[in-house]
């Protein structure tokens, strides 16, 4: 049976929000805030997105804006002065995120050793491709034993 659209009910994500966080975003320059807002707006759209989650905290480690839920592992968004012309999504090295997303999407993404997807200012963000990234991210603790993570599954 088909549910009518009234008979749906939309799953509700609480996003706990560290204060100090706004502060981080409020420093970068303009044409940076708007590229690290982006990214933020698409972990928390992807978070929203996965069932599993009830919650993402936003926080930061490192002086960085993180991301976390009960099923993940830390994501980490940042740009830094000394590579004016980049930002990246950072992820937890000792964990097989990077060396998947690697295997997957080797021609779609640039990537900074076993912690890093790095973006280009002046390059269009990879909408879909980022957001299986970030999902795994968000719940790799469920997903892990998987192959490729549960991004692609040969």
């Amino acid at each position: 049976m088909i549910k009518k659209p009234d008979e749906i009910v939309m799953k509700k994500l609480e996003v706990r929000i560290n204060p100090q966080v706004e502060s981080v975003f409020a420093s970068y320059p303009d044409n940076v805030r708007s590229k690290m807002l982006r990214l933020r707006e698409l972990v928390i759209e992807t978070a929203k997105d996965i069932e599993d989650i009830t919650y993402l905290e936003e926080t930061l480690k490192w002086g960085e804006p993180s991301y976390l839920t009960n099923i993940g592992s830390t994501l980490r968004i940042d740009w830094k002065s000394k590579s004016p012309n980049q930002y990246a999504i950072y992820f937890k090295c000792t964990s097989r995120l990077v060396e998947t997303f690697k295997l997957v999407f080797d021609n779609t993404f640039d990537f900074e050793g076993n912690r890093a997807i790095v973006f280009q200012m002046d390059a269009q963000l990879p909408k879909n491709e980022l957001k299986s990234c970030i999902k795994a991210t968000l719940t790799y603790h469920r997903v892990k034993h998987l192959a490729t993570l549960g991004i692609y599954e040969p």
